[in-house]
């Protein structure tokens, strides 16, 4: 994926200003900033939620501008949502049966789904590549919170994404869960392009092969985590912040 000049007003706002990167295959880049810096606006301009106001958005070779959202997933893109996004209800393999079944298909109110053995079986290796097989007939509402954002990442990857774009990934975890989650996320990233948004600096510092730093809308640094903990304007609006890297 690469982006060009992407700029993005919500009125007299502007929320994000010029910004140029290109995502290389097979990387986890973090996407960091202070509040306020865009970040969230930028990932959804990604991942499709949102439309910029200028600029271009490429993903492998074609320009994304009028791709509707519900599109980006059969292009290969998907993500998941900073608020856990599954229905409480539902078992563990449900959830993710549900949404393979809305991949492959457009729904059919007379077929009976439970006889779809393919998404079945898809859905039960989403379920193994996340560590989830042994809770499938769980209701979802009963994973620890961990597990849930391990259950959303399943059910994103459905659809075999070659880029798959994760919102603070390891919000409101303790540290045990984040290492889970990191191993994951180090797992998933041998077979695709990660994208994430993180809070957490010794994570992204460990983790990432690279590091987009955003500021006032503009993109402040872009290089290695070595690079960007040795860029003194980027120590100076964030890093310095807390020399610990919380």
């Amino acid at each position: 994926m690469s982006v060009t000049n992407i700029g993005k007003q919500f009125g007299g706002l502007v929320a994000l200003k010029d910004v140029t990167a290109d995502f290389q295959e097979g990387q986890i880049t973090a996407i960091i900033g202070p509040n306020g810096a865009g970040k969230s606006t930028f990932f959804n301009i990604l991942s499709g939620a949102l439309k910029p106001s200028s600029g271009t958005l490429r993903f492998r070779g074609a320009d994304m501008a009028g791709v509707p959202q519900h599109d980006y997933v059969h292009r290969g893109i998907a993500r998941s949502y900073q608020i856990t996004n599954i229905f409480p209800n539902l078992s563990v393999l449900e959830n993710v049966r549900v949404a393979a079944q809305a991949f492959r298909s457009r729904m059919n109110i007379w077929a009976d789904r439970s006889a779809d053995r393919d998404s079945e079986d898809r859905a039960s290796a989403m379920l193994a590549s996340v560590g989830l097989s042994a809770r499938a007939a769980t209701p979802a509402k009963f994973l620890a919170h961990g597990q849930q954002r391990a259950l959303e990442i399943a059910i994103a990857l459905v659809a075999d994404p070659a880029l798959l774009l994760l919102d603070e990934p390891t919000a409101g975890m303790g540290p045990e869960e984040t290492r889970e989650m990191v191993a994951l996320i180090e797992k998933l990233a041998a077979q695709r392009t990660i994208l994430l948004v993180e809070h957490k600096m010794k994570m992204i510092l460990g983790l990432s092969d690279r590091v987009l730093v955003l500021h006032h809308g503009q993109l402040l640094a872009d290089g290695t985590p070595t690079e960007i903990q040795a860029n003194s304007e980027v120590r100076r609006v964030y890093l310095g912040q807390n020399d610990g890297y919380a």
